[in-house]
């Protein structure tokens, strides 16, 4: 029997933590997103659409998925060549998940919106404690 290693996100030494931050961050979850959404994509579909992703920011962010096993890259020698994108069976259940929060956050945007009004009106429209 195998035994299991306990990982901890929450400490600084666990290498979940760089996989969070690769699935979390900007570009990482549009991109798993595109991917979950499409079926898979060629780089420049992708680029058109994760609108604002420059082409070096979207080559590092997908590197970094295909190490964590997210992202699977398929190079074809055609002429010109051809680089696919799809996702592995973990980057799948991944950007399910992601793409529940997205939907989340995207449907209760008016409620954040408001609460951002509300802020805005009592600070002045400066955040504060941070970004």
């Amino acid at each position: 029997m195998e035994e299991r290693v306990p990982f901890d996100v929450f400490s600084r030494l666990c290498p979940s933590r760089g996989t969070l931050e690769h699935v979390t961050g900007r570009w990482g979850g549009l991109a798993l997103g595109a991917l979950y959404e499409g079926g898979g994509a060629r780089f420049n579909e992708l680029r058109r659409r994760v609108d604002g992703v420059s082409d070096k920011m979207l080559a590092q962010t997908l590197h970094a998925l295909e190490r964590d096993g997210l992202v699977h890259r398929e190079a074809r020698p055609t002429n010109p060549p051809r680089v696919d994108y799809g996702l592995t069976p973990l980057g799948r259940e991944v950007a399910e998940r992601l793409l529940g929060l997205i939907e989340l956050v995207e449907g209760r945007m008016p409620e954040v919106l408001a609460a951002r009004e509300r802020y805005d009106a009592v600070s002045g429209g400066e955040m504060r404690g941070g970004r």
